[in-house]
């Protein structure tokens, strides 16, 4: 955008005199902006500032707007569908997790900065507070959640935009229940999607995600599969390879991706590639193993942050192809086959 900039509403008014044909080809979704008004965007002005000064105060009215108003809100709109289109909002260079308190309020050992581009583990035995680590940073805690812990983007105190707003939220978090109850085909859902996030060539993007998706889920769906009869492993993985390529959130968070259904290897590959920061709350060695480093919850608190040796990136290695094997299994078992094996079935060399 160019021109001169409003000191009140802090937005290009030079729009205010491009022709509309411009703006209309630019920004498309101002149709449907006046659209909610009730205004015809082609009735034959030149400019934006020419349809605006057309409509008489009477009409305005109804809507508690004048001339003035209304050009300071269509231009506040442009400027907030471009920060969702460019993603000004989503960038964060680092995120610190400030020590809280464990369960019985002894001071946690340390807390830990997370950077993009990395994937951390979160491991500990069943309701040691795994969860809660990730409660405290989908909701960016400041001392207001029962573990006291302070979550601070790029090391400062957010706003209540960034902890509250649904438009721009840092976080995206995947939780084991994924219940879909929109009454959508998967093409309609990724399209929607698309469209709010403004992204650029929309078909290209749907076929990328949903090829990603039937990849991570092992079991085929096509584009026309309603959402809510997609098992729950595809669920996960749609969701999964939804966040990767549209998702504007820096953040992502999933909890025991082990029990999703996917093929998690290939999952955290794909999230890793964007260079977003992913916490994973985990019980598979797999995805300790395969993860930069691993945070250790007990009794509620970070007790130890644990980086992946080079030796245990090898054993991961091994693991793999356990695994592999292992889900040749669980398919000749899906399929009804008898499981006969002799005992080299499990040597992976």
């Amino acid at each position: 955008m160019t021109g001169k900039v409003n000191k009140k509403s802090g937005v290009d008014t030079g729009l205010l005199n491009l022709g509309l044909d411009t703006l209309l080809e630019k920004y498309p979704y101002l149709t449907d902006f006046f659209s909610a008004l009730g205004i015809d965007p082609f009735p034959g002005q030149k400019t934006l500032a020419m349809l605006i000064e057309s409509l008489s105060p009477d009409y305005l009215s109804q809507f508690s707007l004048d001339h003035q108003a209304l050009s300071v809100q269509v231009l506040a709109f442009i400027e907030k569908m471009e920060q969702c289109r460019y993603k000004i909002h989503g960038g964060m260079d680092h995120l610190v997790i400030g020590a809280g308190f464990d369960k019985d309020g002894c001071p946690e050992a340390m807390g830990i900065t997370l950077f993009p581009g990395e994937v951390v583990s979160v491991v500990g035995p069943t309701g040691s507070g795994k969860s809660q680590l990730l409660s405290d940073i989908e909701c960016l805690a400041q001392g207001d959640t029962p573990s006291g812990r302070n979550v601070l983007p790029d090391g400062k105190t957010p706003d209540a935009q960034s902890r509250f707003s649904g438009e721009f939220r840092l976080v995206a978090q995947l939780s084991q229940n994924m219940n879909f109850v929109m009454d959508l085909t998967v093409a309609a859902f990724l399209q929607m999607h698309a469209e709010s996030r403004l992204i650029d060539n929309i078909p290209g993007k749907i076929k990328q995600i949903y090829q990603s998706a039937v990849m991570l889920a092992g079991e085929p769906f096509s584009l026309d599969t309603a959402i809510t009869s997609l098992s729950g492993g595809q669920s996960r993985a749609l969701m999964i390879a939804d966040v990767a390529y549209l998702s504007a959130s820096p953040v992502v968070l999933i909890d025991e991706i082990e029990n999703a259904g996917i093929d998690r290897v290939k999952a955290v590959s794909l999230l890793l590639n964007k260079e977003k920061i992913v916490l994973i709350a985990t019980h598979d060695p797999l995805i300790a193993l395969s993860s930069d480093r691993r945070i250790v919850i007990k009794n509620g608190g970070i007790a130890d942050v644990v980086k992946t040796l080079e030796a245990e990136k090898e054993s991961a290695a091994c693991l793999a192809g356990l695994d592999r094997k292992l889900g040749l299994l669980r398919e000749r078992v899906r399929k009804g086959e008898h499981l006969v094996f002799d005992h080299n079935f499990f040597n992976t060399n």
